[in-house]
C-alpha cells in the first residue's frame, strides 16, 4: 500500500513530462496497463516502449496537474487531463480516470477509463506557418 507522499511523487513525475521514467520508477516489473475494455499491455519494459513510441509521434505532450487524486489502501484513482500536440501543430485533449492497484510502493495494475466519443478532441488548431502549443 503506497503512502500519500509516494503517490504524490508519482503524480509530480507524470506532470513533469517524463512519462517513460515515471513507468520505470513507479511500476512493478510485471505491471499492466489497460485502455477501457481493451486487452492489457503487460510488463514494465513493454509499457515503457509503448509510451516512448506514442510520445515520439507527437511534438509535445502536456500533462495538467490532476483534477483529483484519491488514495484508498492499495487503490489510487487519478483524474488526468492531457494535451497532445501533433507534429502538425494540432492540440487534442484527453480527460481520463486512471484506476491503479499498488503493490507496496509501485503500481501493479492500471486501467484507464475515458469516453471514446470525445477523447482526443481538438482544443487548438495549427496556426499557419507555426506550431501550436498547449
Amino acid at each position: 500500500m503506497p503512502d500519500r507522499a509516494r503517490v504524490d511523487a508519482f503524480v509530480t513525475a507524470v506532470v513533469g513530462g517524463d512519462h517513460v521514467a515515471a513507468i520505470r520508477d513507479f511500476y512493478t516489473a510485471e505491471a499492466s496497463m489497460r485502455e477501457n475494455a481493451n486487452e492489457p499491455r503487460r510488463g514494465r519494459d513493454a509499457l515503457m516502449a509503448h509510451e516512448a513510441k506514442a510520445l515520439a509521434r507527437l511534438e509535445r505532450m502536456h500533462t495538467h496537474p490532476p483534477l483529483s487524486v484519491l488514495v484508498d489502501g492499495d487503490r489510487v484513482v487519478v483524474h488526468w487531463v492531457f494535451d497532445a500536440t501533433s507534429k502538425e501543430g494540432i492540440t487534442r485533449r484527453l480527460e481520463e480516470l486512471a484506476i491503479q492497484r499498488w503493490e507496496g510502493d509501485r503500481i501493479a495494475e492500471e486501467r484507464f477509463f475515458y469516453d471514446t466519443a470525445s477523447s482526443w478532441r481538438e482544443v487548438e488548431a495549427a496556426v499557419a506557418g507555426s506550431r501550436g502549443s498547449a
